[in-house]
């Protein structure tokens, strides 16, 4: 089982440490990929950490996983509550998925409490900041030990 980690961001993020610092934090996506590659050492994993605001360009990145990786962490920003064909990407995805998002969203608006990823992936977190990167890295790791045995 490959242990290729593919850590996939919707649009926006890149403005994480700048947009709604009272809802997001001051962090960047820098900070946050600085921490997950510091952490995949220990892991003995290997990420692959992008970020687009184009959801076609996400939709490649799942289907490039398909052949080579053993798990998505997924945030997926505003496309979670609109995006079927990410959806449908992650449906061909054979391996663990989690899907983080940095605030509670169901202590936000209503429309956000609707996620189509949801129902697919393997875990989800919420509402922990940055701290759900790790977190996520943490749990694709315990899945692809337990696969493997």
């Amino acid at each position: 089982m490959s242990r290729l980690i593919y850590i996939l961001n919707g649009p926006n993020l890149n403005l994480l440490g700048k947009r709604q610092p009272a809802i997001y934090g001051y962090e960047t996506l820098a900070d946050v990929e600085k921490e997950c590659r510091e952490l995949a050492k220990e892991l003995n994993l290997e990420i692959r950490f992008h970020q687009s605001n184009r959801e076609y360009e996400i939709i490649d990145w799942i289907h490039e996983a398909r052949e080579i990786a053993g798990g998505i962490a997924i945030n997926p920003g505003a496309f979670t509550h609109t995006s079927v064909a990410i959806l449908d990407a992650l449906n061909t995805f054979d391996h663990p998925i989690i899907e983080v998002h940095l605030s509670n969203i169901h202590k936000r608006e209503a429309f956000r409490h609707h996620s189509y990823v949801s129902p697919i992936a393997s875990g989800v977190i919420a509402g922990f900041g940055t701290q759900g990167y790790p977190f996520a890295l943490r749990r694709l790791a315990k899945l692809l030990d337990t696969e493997k045995k």
